[in-house]
């Protein structure tokens, strides 16, 4: 992927709406008074963390951010552990799926960044709660070694080819980004009844459960364990590409898979304006230029230079489609991929 920081038109946009992306003088106040924000976090450590951080860090000096990272998973039980104990620590968080766990349980704040102003409808909340800070687009990829272009699957039906019968692999992760995610997909543009008959034809490709994330799998791939793997992210195919690695995406048509990551802050947390100031960052141009820098595909639509944007339409899992019929995806899989 492109760095955006290229992009002379970017620039201009940067320039045009920094105005527009200034914080409330307030709300700065408010949380240099906090002087802390602690930001719970699946983003990738070096890559994103820790630009994040430096970057939030410089702006607003005196607001230090504690970032504790991990496993979606993870971090979504220790806040609700927390939240039981009476003791939650964090005041920021992300994930569609988390979103709307925390959501159904009250634990998440109403806060709209004015950062946000120009997002399109569909990457922010109708009722304020949440705004996207990342997309990701779950592609399959494939190693470059051990399947020529001209055989890579090109459509959902050249995954049923036998040729493939126990060649693809996937993370067994249960969220928007792991198999639910995709069988989400296949019954959302198929319909529920075609879409049952197409998966139960997948199922006899015997795909392989790998007990690990889209990344790790898809170095797996990358290593020649598998030819091919469902449900990676583009961009983790793109960096390891512009690295040497023999790896190459597939946009699958007729169409691939947009998940919304939004952010959010927590309610009851112990710096709710620090936390609020740092979501604004996130959301602004500034921290979308850190994320695009990350190679992370920013919300912000301005910041995408290239990649899957070229690709075939995208189907939108948006955390509230994701919080209604995560559970129902996860049967099928119980059913027919476990």
């Amino acid at each position: 992927m492109k760095n955006v920081s290229t992009s002379l038109a970017l620039a201009m946009v940067l320039v045009s709406t920094t105005a527009a992306n200034a914080a409330d003088q307030a709300l700065i106040d408010a949380a240099m008074a906090e002087g802390q924000v602690v930001w719970y976090t699946s983003l990738i450590q070096d890559q994103a963390v820790r630009p994040m951080v430096a970057a939030f860090e410089a702006k607003y000096p005196g607001i230090t951010v504690e970032a504790v990272t991990g496993k979606s998973t993870d971090l979504l039980l220790r806040i609700t552990d927390e939240v039981k104990a009476n003791s939650l620590r964090a005041d920021v968080h992300h994930g569609g799926g988390a979103a709307q766990t925390l959501i159904a349980q009250g634990m998440v704040a109403e806060f709209v960044p004015d950062s946000a102003a120009a997002y399109p409808d569909d990457l922010k909340d109708p009722a304020g709660l949440w705004t996207a800070h990342v997309v990701n687009f779950l592609v399959p990829a494939y190693n470059t070694d051990l399947v020529d272009e001209a055989d890579a699957p090109k459509s959902y039906d050249d995954l049923l080819d036998p040729k493939w019968q126990g060649q693809i692999a996937w993370a067994a992760s249960m969220t928007q980004g792991g198999p639910p995610g995709f069988i989400g997909t296949v019954l959302g543009t198929m319909g529920q009844e075609e879409g049952m008959a197409y998966l139960t034809k997948l199922s006899e490709q015997r795909i392989i459960n790998v007990p690990a994330n889209q990344r790790v799998t898809l170095d797996q791939v990358i290593a020649g364990e598998y030819p091919i793997a469902l449900c990676t992210f583009s961009h983790h195919a793109e960096i390891s590409a512009a690295q040497g690695a023999p790896v190459k995406w597939i946009a699958l048509e007729p169409m691939v898979t947009n998940t919304v990551d939004p952010i959010f802050l927590l309610a009851g947390g112990p710096n709710p304006n620090a936390g609020k100031l740092f979501i604004d960052f996130v959301i602004s141009d500034e921290g979308q230029q850190v994320l695009a820098d990350a190679e992370y595909i920013p919300a912000n639509p301005a910041f995408r230079v290239g990649g899957v944007d070229a690709s075939p339409a995208a189907f939108t899992l948006s955390p509230s489609e994701v919080g209604s019929h995560l559970n129902d995806w996860i049967k099928v899989y119980d059913e027919l991929f476990k």
